[in-house]
């Protein structure tokens, strides 16, 4: 019997056909993305090229694609944090509440202890982290003790985390008044993160946690055994557990994963921008990260593309507004792209499949001995 290639057997050969397939998923996305954007736009009575051509001019911009960078660090961040969730099929939908609990808590002990940067800096960032990852956890710990469901449990710590913060961001208490906001003492210099020195203007230097994240993911998740069983859990519980791996040991451990990386999602705000938290810090960042994730199909670098998108997306609408085009159009926009995405993909995974499925039944039919073979074999 002749061995079947396998790995090591020779240089793997590149299917053509599935190379079409992989980019006919985003081409296809993006051709009814403009397609249908421009008949919202021409409902509206406005010329739909006009506001393309504003949206790339403006965009191109030196000043614009620095705030376009700086904008998408956050974005990204969240969109990892929820795309571990999402790898083990689970839905973390209290990234939002996790990011700002745990960058009031970051902003309270860096504004309170006095230690020299190379101490301070990490400590603020362990922080985040640690206060994300618990929050996060007891979503992952009743899940696997009650059965609930983490979608409801995070959707309430998201509240909960808001009232706590509403609570202590009071003057008197952990924060001080300054004009008609109320936010946390400003961290000293020693915690603040490097800029970048770009013309017109920095970026930020927490640029590069987003990148040591997004390496940390694709190699965790699609290098390690660890990343495997999660993935495993994600496609079948019942198999993963027949193959020795503890199910409620990784919903944990990927929910305190993804809290922890959600816990750093509000660092770029705070340490290269506001240095304090307080009642104007960004919310709604979290459910900004679901869209993100599924637009970047939680691919570390579909992610990048699709949070530098959203930011293009969000700082050109503004100049769509003086050309007079309505303030809601930016919005529609991003709803129309997610679910173009969405459906794009899913389109193409069912061709893919039934086209699989064909080559097998052909291969079956060209082969009437196979059942013969096999049974002389087994003889």
């Amino acid at each position: 019997m002749t061995r079947p290639a396998g790995r090591g057997s020779g240089p793997r050969r590149i299917d053509p056909q599935a190379v079409v397939q992989a980019l006919a998923a985003p081409l296809l996305a993006i051709v009814a993305a403009l397609a249908i954007t421009s008949l919202v736009i021409g409902a509206t009575g406005k010329d739909p090229f006009h506001a393309f051509q504003v949206m790339l001019d403006f965009g191109s911009k030196s000043d614009s694609q620095i705030w376009i960078v700086n904008k998408a660090i956050p974005y990204y961040l969240s969109a990892v944090a929820v795309a571990v969730g999402f790898r083990m099929n689970l839905f973390n939908i209290g990234v939002d509440g996790q990011y700002r609990i745990a960058a009031f808590a970051a902003a309270v002990v860096g504004g309170a202890v006095s230690l020299p940067g190379f101490l301070a800096l990490p400590l603020v960032l362990l922080t985040a982290m640690v206060v994300g990852a618990v929050w996060a956890g007891i979503a992952g710990v009743l899940r696997t003790t009650r059965g609930v469901s983490e979608v409801i449990t995070t959707i309430m710590l998201n509240s909960i985390a808001g009232s706590l913060i509403g609570y202590f961001l009071q003057e008197g208490r952990l924060a001080e008044k300054e004009g008609n906001l109320f936010h946390t003492p400003y961290l000293p210099e020693a915690t603040r993160f490097f800029t970048l020195p770009t013309d017109p203007d920095p970026i930020y230097g927490t640029i590069l946690i987003a990148l040591v994240i997004g390496v940390a993911y694709w190699f965790v998740l699609g290098r390690t055994r660890f990343g495997f069983d999660l993935r495993a859990v994600g496609r079948s519980e019942s198999a993963a557990t027949a193959s020795g791996v503890s199910v409620r040991r990784m919903i944990v451990t990927s929910m305190v994963l993804s809290g922890a990386v959600a816990g750093l999602v509000g660092m770029p705000t705070l340490l290269n921008e506001s240095f304090n938290y307080g009642t104007d810090f960004p919310a709604g960042i979290g459910f900004t990260g679901i869209a993100i994730a599924l637009l970047g199909r939680n691919h570390p670098i579909g992610m990048a593309l699709g949070a530098l998108l959203w930011g293009f997306l969000e700082r050109t609408g503004t100049q769509l507004e003086f050309e007079g085009y309505a303030q809601e159009i930016v919005g529609v926009m991003q709803g129309v792209i997610v679910l173009c995405v969405v459906i794009a993909y899913e389109v193409v995974r069912r061709y893919g499949l039934r086209r699989q499925q064909r080559e097998v039944g052909a291969e079956l039919a060209a082969s009437p001995g196979a059942g013969g073979e096999k049974a002389e074999v087994s003889a």
